[in-house]
């Protein structure tokens, strides 16, 4: 099997148990890879193994998010698609946001943080750029874009601490009509 094909796997147990909390035994037991499979095809060890997990993530927001907010559509129609795409990758709240995970261990946010924040900053200015072209000043564009992630990923720790996942499917609902507000 290559490289590759464990990176959803990966990607998976990231989000469970964060950077600090994965151990190489667990890694082990959920690839079916012995240690030295797994440094074979993850040379840099844990750190190369979350590198992969996090490319993943940011390849969706580069492949399916940006897609998204950047077709000549209505401000309304394209954020209605960037939240069924996004509740969509976060299986309706129950999948937590690795992004998040990892910035909030030190570890894993000094190893991490500027693929993370190039991801939100990325993000934050596509949705940014929508509004603007509605015709929303630049300063208030951005903040709704601000605002628009910290709902996502504000719901998604609010839907994964109550064990209960409408919070979070209440926010992607309501968000097209409160980015489009005004416009």
């Amino acid at each position: 099997m290559s490289k590759q094909a464990h990176v959803p796997t990966l990607l998976k147990l990231f989000r469970q148990f964060g950077y600090e909390g994965l151990t190489l035994s667990k890694i082990s037991q959920a690839t079916g890879l012995g240690k030295a499979s797994l440094y074979h095809h993850f040379p840099g060890g844990k750190a190369e193994m979350a590198e992969a997990a996090l490319t993943q993530v940011n390849q969706w927001l580069e492949t399916c998010i940006l897609p998204i907010l950047n077709r000549k559509v209505q401000p309304i129609d394209a954020f209605q698609a960037m939240c069924q795409e996004t509740s969509h990758f976060f299986q309706e709240g129950q999948n937590s946001c690795l992004w998040a995970v990892l910035v909030l261990e030190q570890t894993s946010d000094d190893l991490f943080h500027s693929q993370i924040s190039w991801a939100f900053a990325t993000w934050i200015e596509a949705i940014a750029q929508v509004l603007v072209i509605a015709g929303l000043d630049e300063t208030m564009a951005k903040q709704r874009g601000e605002d628009a992630m910290i709902a996502i990923q504000g719901a998604l720790i609010l839907s994964h601490g109550l064990k209960d996942f409408a919070p979070f499917q209440r926010v992607i609902k309501q968000l097209p009509q409160q980015l489009c507000q005004n416009i």
